[in-house]
Protein backbone atom coordinates (compact mmCIF):
# COMPACT_ATOMS: atom_id res chain seq x y z
CA UNK A 1 0.00 0.00 0.00
CA UNK A 2 1.27 3.51 -1.22
CA UNK A 3 1.99 5.88 1.78
CA UNK A 4 -0.33 8.64 0.85
CA UNK A 5 0.18 11.00 3.96
CA UNK A 6 2.83 13.06 2.38
CA UNK A 7 -0.52 14.10 -0.08
CA UNK A 8 -2.50 14.07 2.93
CA UNK A 9 -0.16 17.00 4.48
CA UNK A 10 -0.06 19.09 1.39
CA UNK A 11 -3.96 18.68 1.31
CA UNK A 12 -4.35 19.59 4.69
CA UNK A 13 -1.77 22.72 4.02
CA UNK A 14 -4.21 24.12 1.29
CA UNK A 15 -7.80 23.80 3.40
CA UNK A 16 -5.85 25.31 6.21
CA UNK A 17 -4.21 27.99 4.04
CA UNK A 18 -8.24 28.86 2.64
CA UNK A 19 -9.66 29.17 5.81
CA UNK A 20 -6.80 31.68 6.94
CA UNK A 21 -7.67 34.13 3.71
CA UNK A 22 -11.16 34.12 4.78
CA UNK A 23 -13.16 36.30 6.94
CA UNK A 24 -15.23 35.85 9.88
CA UNK A 25 -19.59 36.06 9.05
CA UNK A 26 -21.41 38.56 9.88
CA UNK A 27 -23.50 39.12 12.92
CA UNK A 28 -26.63 41.52 11.49
CA UNK A 29 -29.11 43.08 13.98
CA UNK A 30 -33.02 42.62 13.09
CA UNK A 31 -35.15 45.46 15.04
CA UNK A 32 -38.33 44.34 16.47
CA UNK A 33 -40.35 47.41 17.63
CA UNK A 34 -42.74 45.03 18.28
CA UNK A 35 -40.98 43.30 20.60
CA UNK A 36 -39.55 46.12 23.08
CA UNK A 37 -36.30 44.77 25.32
CA UNK A 38 -35.28 42.07 22.95
CA UNK A 39 -32.28 42.17 20.37
CA UNK A 40 -32.82 39.96 17.35
CA UNK A 41 -28.88 39.44 15.49
CA UNK A 42 -28.53 36.90 12.66
CA UNK A 43 -25.12 35.43 12.10
CA UNK A 44 -25.11 35.59 8.21
CA UNK A 45 -23.11 32.53 7.24
CA UNK A 46 -24.18 33.28 3.52
CA UNK A 47 -20.94 35.15 3.71
CA UNK A 48 -18.67 32.18 3.45
CA UNK A 49 -17.20 31.52 -0.09
CA UNK A 50 -19.47 29.35 -0.88
CA UNK A 51 -22.43 31.03 0.39
CA UNK A 52 -23.73 28.93 3.33
CA UNK A 53 -23.38 27.41 6.93
CA UNK A 54 -22.42 24.66 4.90
CA UNK A 55 -19.16 25.74 4.11
CA UNK A 56 -18.18 25.52 7.89
CA UNK A 57 -19.41 21.99 7.66
CA UNK A 58 -17.53 21.11 4.68
CA UNK A 59 -14.31 22.45 6.08
CA UNK A 60 -14.53 20.09 8.91
CA UNK A 61 -15.30 17.07 7.22
CA UNK A 62 -12.68 17.13 4.54
CA UNK A 63 -10.19 17.74 7.84
CA UNK A 64 -11.43 14.67 9.88
CA UNK A 65 -11.91 12.77 6.62
CA UNK A 66 -8.07 13.48 6.01
CA UNK A 67 -6.89 13.04 9.32
CA UNK A 68 -8.53 9.50 9.91
CA UNK A 69 -6.81 8.58 6.49
CA UNK A 70 -9.67 8.43 4.57
CA UNK A 71 -9.02 10.06 1.06
CA UNK A 72 -6.75 9.02 -1.07
CA UNK A 73 -5.22 11.21 -4.36
CA UNK A 74 -7.36 10.83 -7.46
CA UNK A 75 -10.64 9.06 -5.37
CA UNK A 76 -14.01 10.63 -5.92
CA UNK A 77 -15.53 11.97 -2.84
CA UNK A 78 -19.30 11.37 -2.34
CA UNK A 79 -21.48 12.82 -0.46
CA UNK A 80 -25.66 12.89 -0.24
CA UNK A 81 -27.21 16.59 0.32
CA UNK A 82 -29.94 18.85 -0.71
CA UNK A 83 -27.71 20.67 -1.93
CA UNK A 84 -25.80 23.85 0.09
CA UNK A 85 -23.38 21.04 1.43
CA UNK A 86 -22.22 19.55 -1.72
CA UNK A 87 -21.83 23.12 -2.86
CA UNK A 88 -19.07 22.88 -0.70
CA UNK A 89 -17.65 19.85 -0.35
CA UNK A 90 -17.02 20.23 -4.34
CA UNK A 91 -15.44 23.75 -3.46
CA UNK A 92 -12.63 21.78 -1.11
CA UNK A 93 -12.67 18.53 -3.42
CA UNK A 94 -11.57 20.84 -5.93
CA UNK A 95 -8.84 22.62 -4.07
CA UNK A 96 -7.47 19.22 -3.22
CA UNK A 97 -7.96 18.11 -6.87
CA UNK A 98 -10.38 15.04 -6.07
CA UNK A 99 -13.20 14.03 -8.52
CA UNK A 100 -16.42 15.02 -6.41
CA UNK A 101 -20.78 13.24 -7.12
CA UNK A 102 -22.90 14.77 -5.11
CA UNK A 103 -25.86 12.35 -5.16
CA UNK A 104 -28.98 14.53 -4.17
CA UNK A 105 -32.63 14.41 -4.57
CA UNK A 106 -34.33 15.04 -8.17
CA UNK A 107 -36.45 18.03 -6.70
CA UNK A 108 -33.27 19.90 -6.11
CA UNK A 109 -33.16 23.63 -7.47
CA UNK A 110 -31.44 24.16 -10.65
CA UNK A 111 -29.23 27.38 -9.30
CA UNK A 112 -27.51 24.61 -7.04
CA UNK A 113 -26.92 21.99 -9.05
CA UNK A 114 -24.99 24.57 -11.27
CA UNK A 115 -23.00 25.72 -8.74
CA UNK A 116 -21.99 22.30 -7.86
CA UNK A 117 -20.92 22.08 -11.94
CA UNK A 118 -19.06 25.78 -11.37
CA UNK A 119 -16.71 24.09 -8.82
CA UNK A 120 -16.29 21.05 -10.67
CA UNK A 121 -18.39 18.02 -9.43
CA UNK A 122 -21.59 16.50 -10.93
CA UNK A 123 -24.44 15.86 -9.76
CA UNK A 124 -26.66 12.48 -9.49
CA UNK A 125 -29.78 12.94 -9.07
CA UNK A 126 -32.78 10.24 -7.31
CA UNK A 127 -36.21 10.32 -7.52
CA UNK A 128 -36.83 9.47 -3.58
CA UNK A 129 -34.77 11.39 -1.27
CA UNK A 130 -34.64 8.50 1.51
CA UNK A 131 -32.60 6.91 -1.10
CA UNK A 132 -29.79 9.28 -1.08
CA UNK A 133 -27.87 7.34 1.33
CA UNK A 134 -28.33 4.22 -0.15
CA UNK A 135 -27.02 5.28 -3.64
CA UNK A 136 -24.23 7.07 -2.25
CA UNK A 137 -22.62 4.34 -0.69
CA UNK A 138 -23.04 2.15 -3.30
CA UNK A 139 -21.52 5.04 -5.94
CA UNK A 140 -18.43 4.93 -2.94
CA UNK A 141 -18.12 1.12 -2.85
CA UNK A 142 -18.26 0.57 -6.86
CA UNK A 143 -15.85 3.66 -7.67
CA UNK A 144 -13.47 2.74 -4.50
CA UNK A 145 -14.06 6.24 -3.66
CA UNK A 146 -15.26 7.79 -0.01
CA UNK A 147 -19.03 8.12 1.35
CA UNK A 148 -18.22 11.56 3.23
CA UNK A 149 -21.72 10.69 5.55
CA UNK A 150 -22.36 14.34 6.67
CA UNK A 151 -25.30 12.94 8.41
CA UNK A 152 -23.43 10.80 10.94
CA UNK A 153 -19.97 12.68 10.84
CA UNK A 154 -20.93 16.42 11.07
CA UNK A 155 -21.45 16.65 14.90
CA UNK A 156 -17.86 14.96 15.47
CA UNK A 157 -15.93 16.61 12.83
CA UNK A 158 -17.13 19.94 14.19
CA UNK A 159 -14.19 21.51 16.40
CA UNK A 160 -17.14 22.39 18.70
CA UNK A 161 -14.21 23.50 22.04
CA UNK A 162 -12.64 26.89 19.85
CA UNK A 163 -10.91 27.44 16.75
CA UNK A 164 -13.59 29.96 15.73
CA UNK A 165 -16.22 27.47 15.32
CA UNK A 166 -19.68 29.17 14.82
CA UNK A 167 -20.32 29.45 18.86
CA UNK A 168 -17.40 30.95 19.68
CA UNK A 169 -17.50 33.64 16.58
CA UNK A 170 -21.24 34.83 17.97
CA UNK A 171 -19.96 35.17 21.52
CA UNK A 172 -16.73 36.95 20.49
CA UNK A 173 -19.26 38.96 17.71
CA UNK A 174 -21.64 39.93 20.91
CA UNK A 175 -18.99 41.24 23.36
CA UNK A 176 -19.84 45.32 23.21
CA UNK A 177 -23.48 44.59 22.69
CA UNK A 178 -26.25 45.54 25.31
CA UNK A 179 -26.53 41.82 26.02
CA UNK A 180 -23.32 40.20 25.25
CA UNK A 181 -24.30 36.81 26.53
CA UNK A 182 -27.63 35.61 24.42
CA UNK A 183 -30.57 34.37 26.27
CA UNK A 184 -31.20 32.07 22.98
CA UNK A 185 -29.52 30.64 19.90
CA UNK A 186 -32.01 29.84 17.68
CA UNK A 187 -31.16 27.20 14.73
CA UNK A 188 -32.79 24.71 12.40
CA UNK A 189 -31.49 21.18 11.85
CA UNK A 190 -30.28 19.45 8.64
CA UNK A 191 -27.36 17.08 9.90
CA UNK A 192 -28.16 18.44 13.68
CA UNK A 193 -24.49 19.40 13.39
CA UNK A 194 -24.28 23.44 14.11
CA UNK A 195 -27.22 22.30 16.96
CA UNK A 196 -24.49 20.02 18.62
CA UNK A 197 -21.75 23.22 18.22
CA UNK A 198 -24.10 25.66 19.74
CA UNK A 199 -25.11 22.95 22.73
CA UNK A 200 -21.90 21.64 23.46
CA UNK A 201 -20.19 25.52 23.63
CA UNK A 202 -22.60 26.64 25.75
CA UNK A 203 -21.97 24.04 28.25
CA UNK A 204 -17.94 23.56 27.80
CA UNK A 205 -17.96 27.40 28.23
CA UNK A 206 -20.78 27.76 31.31
CA UNK A 207 -23.06 30.44 30.19
CA UNK A 208 -26.96 30.18 30.68
CA UNK A 209 -27.61 29.95 26.99
CA UNK A 210 -30.20 27.91 25.63
CA UNK A 211 -30.80 26.34 22.41
CA UNK A 212 -33.95 26.63 20.18
CA UNK A 213 -34.28 24.07 17.70
CA UNK A 214 -36.58 25.38 14.47
CA UNK A 215 -37.53 22.06 12.64
CA UNK A 216 -39.44 21.77 9.39
CA UNK A 217 -42.59 20.69 9.01
CA UNK A 218 -41.89 17.11 6.70
CA UNK A 219 -39.78 16.31 9.51
CA UNK A 220 -38.57 13.82 12.27
CA UNK A 221 -36.79 15.58 14.65
CA UNK A 222 -39.27 17.23 16.80
CA UNK A 223 -41.30 14.34 17.23
CA UNK A 224 -37.93 12.31 17.91
CA UNK A 225 -37.43 14.84 20.40
CA UNK A 226 -40.74 14.56 21.67
CA UNK A 227 -40.78 10.52 22.30
CA UNK A 228 -37.31 9.66 21.81
CA UNK A 229 -38.10 6.92 18.77
CA UNK A 230 -35.07 6.87 16.81
CA UNK A 231 -36.70 4.84 14.09
CA UNK A 232 -39.11 6.98 13.49
CA UNK A 233 -39.57 7.99 9.49
CA UNK A 234 -41.35 9.75 6.75
CA UNK A 235 -41.69 8.87 3.11
CA UNK A 236 -41.07 11.81 1.67
CA UNK A 237 -38.07 14.60 1.84
CA UNK A 238 -38.39 18.38 3.06
CA UNK A 239 -38.86 21.37 0.83
CA UNK A 240 -37.35 23.53 2.78
CA UNK A 241 -33.89 22.75 1.10
CA UNK A 242 -31.08 21.89 3.78
CA UNK A 243 -33.04 21.31 7.32
CA UNK A 244 -35.47 18.70 8.06
CA UNK A 245 -34.91 14.74 7.70
CA UNK A 246 -36.75 11.69 6.87
CA UNK A 247 -35.18 9.62 9.24
CA UNK A 248 -33.20 10.63 12.99
CA UNK A 249 -29.64 11.06 11.55
CA UNK A 250 -26.60 10.09 14.01
CA UNK A 251 -25.91 13.70 14.26
CA UNK A 252 -28.39 14.94 15.89
CA UNK A 253 -27.94 14.97 19.75
CA UNK A 254 -31.21 16.14 21.03
CA UNK A 255 -29.45 16.15 24.84
CA UNK A 256 -27.95 19.19 24.06
CA UNK A 257 -30.77 21.35 22.58
CA UNK A 258 -33.22 22.92 25.29
CA UNK A 259 -36.45 23.28 23.33
CA UNK A 260 -37.77 22.46 19.98
CA UNK A 261 -40.88 23.86 17.66
CA UNK A 262 -42.16 22.92 14.55
CA UNK A 263 -42.75 25.79 12.05
CA UNK A 264 -45.15 25.30 8.99
CA UNK A 265 -43.31 25.58 5.52
CA UNK A 266 -45.99 28.08 4.54
CA UNK A 267 -44.70 30.15 7.50
CA UNK A 268 -41.17 29.48 7.03
CA UNK A 269 -41.53 31.16 3.72
CA UNK A 270 -43.50 33.73 4.85
CA UNK A 271 -40.93 34.44 7.12
CA UNK A 272 -38.02 34.11 4.39
CA UNK A 273 -39.92 36.67 2.47
CA UNK A 274 -40.47 39.14 5.18
CA UNK A 275 -36.84 38.99 6.38
CA UNK A 276 -35.33 39.25 2.78
CA UNK A 277 -37.79 42.48 2.81
CA UNK A 278 -35.78 43.90 5.67
CA UNK A 279 -32.39 42.86 4.71
CA UNK A 280 -32.75 44.56 1.58
CA UNK A 281 -31.43 40.98 -0.16
CA UNK A 282 -32.63 37.58 -0.53
CA UNK A 283 -32.30 34.61 1.92
CA UNK A 284 -33.14 30.89 1.80
CA UNK A 285 -36.42 29.24 3.16
CA UNK A 286 -34.18 27.81 6.27
CA UNK A 287 -33.56 31.52 7.62
CA UNK A 288 -37.06 31.98 7.65
CA UNK A 289 -37.56 28.86 9.71
CA UNK A 290 -35.34 30.62 12.08
CA UNK A 291 -36.98 33.60 12.13
CA UNK A 292 -40.10 32.21 13.05
CA UNK A 293 -38.44 30.08 15.70
CA UNK A 294 -36.69 33.62 16.92
CA UNK A 295 -40.40 35.85 17.26
CA UNK A 296 -41.53 32.25 19.44
CA UNK A 297 -38.68 32.98 21.85
CA UNK A 298 -38.83 36.70 21.86
CA UNK A 299 -42.67 36.81 22.45
CA UNK A 300 -42.50 34.05 25.32
CA UNK A 301 -40.11 36.69 26.56
CA UNK A 302 -41.81 39.56 26.81
CA UNK A 303 -44.87 37.57 27.92
CA UNK A 304 -42.42 36.71 31.00
CA UNK A 305 -41.17 40.39 31.02
CA UNK A 306 -37.69 39.60 30.03
CA UNK A 307 -35.37 40.92 27.99
CA UNK A 308 -31.72 39.95 26.41
CA UNK A 309 -30.49 39.44 23.18
CA UNK A 310 -31.10 36.35 20.79
CA UNK A 311 -28.97 34.86 17.70
CA UNK A 312 -30.92 33.02 14.49
CA UNK A 313 -28.89 31.61 11.66
CA UNK A 314 -28.82 32.69 8.35
CA UNK A 315 -27.92 29.87 6.71
CA UNK A 316 -27.73 31.21 2.82
CA UNK A 317 -28.45 33.49 0.58
CA UNK A 318 -31.65 33.06 -2.00
CA UNK A 319 -29.89 33.41 -5.21
CA UNK A 320 -30.27 29.40 -5.45
CA UNK A 321 -33.63 29.32 -4.91
CA UNK A 322 -34.71 32.09 -7.76
CA UNK A 323 -36.81 29.00 -9.64
CA UNK A 324 -38.44 28.01 -6.55
CA UNK A 325 -39.03 30.21 -3.39
CA UNK A 326 -38.67 33.63 -5.48
CA UNK A 327 -40.69 32.26 -8.24
CA UNK A 328 -44.64 32.73 -8.00
CA UNK A 329 -45.80 29.81 -10.15
CA UNK A 330 -43.35 27.89 -8.29
CA UNK A 331 -45.18 28.64 -5.30
CA UNK A 332 -48.71 28.65 -6.51
CA UNK A 333 -48.21 24.86 -7.87
CA UNK A 334 -46.68 24.02 -4.16
CA UNK A 335 -50.43 25.57 -3.34
CA UNK A 336 -48.43 28.14 -1.17
CA UNK A 337 -50.07 31.77 -0.88
CA UNK A 338 -47.85 33.75 1.32
CA UNK A 339 -49.38 37.45 1.39
CA UNK A 340 -51.13 36.97 4.10
CA UNK A 341 -48.73 35.26 5.90
CA UNK A 342 -46.13 37.52 5.36
CA UNK A 343 -48.45 40.35 6.39
CA UNK A 344 -48.52 38.39 9.69
CA UNK A 345 -44.99 37.98 10.13
CA UNK A 346 -44.49 41.59 9.95
CA UNK A 347 -47.44 42.26 12.34
CA UNK A 348 -45.65 40.13 14.43
CA UNK A 349 -41.84 41.91 14.41
CA UNK A 350 -43.23 45.47 14.30
CA UNK A 351 -46.47 45.47 15.97
CA UNK A 352 -46.06 42.83 18.81
CA UNK A 353 -49.27 40.38 17.32
CA UNK A 354 -49.27 36.48 17.60
CA UNK A 355 -47.65 34.26 15.33
CA UNK A 356 -50.78 33.14 13.32
CA UNK A 357 -51.57 29.40 14.52
CA UNK A 358 -50.83 27.31 17.14
CA UNK A 359 -47.03 25.92 16.61
CA UNK A 360 -46.44 23.11 18.22
CA UNK A 361 -43.51 23.36 21.02
CA UNK A 362 -41.32 21.76 23.50
CA UNK A 363 -39.49 23.45 26.46
CA UNK A 364 -41.11 27.18 25.43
Amino acid sequence: MSDSRPWAREAIRIIEADFQRSADTHLIPLALPGLPGIELYFKDESSHPTGSLKHRLARSLFLYALCNGWLKPDAPVIEASSGSTAISEAYFAGLLGLPFIAVMPASTSQEKIAQIAFYGGKSHLVDDPTQIYAESERLARESGGHFMDQFTYAERATDWRANNNIAESIFQQLRSERYPEPTWLVSSAGTGGTLATLGRYVRYRRHATRVLCADAERSVFFDFYRDGDAGRTLDCGSRIEGIGRPRVEASFLATVIDAMCKVPDALSLAAMHYLAQRLGRRVGGSSGTNLIGALLVAQRMVAAGESGSLVAILCDGGERYAGTYYEQSWLHGQGFALAPLIEAVAACAERGAPLPGDLPTIGL
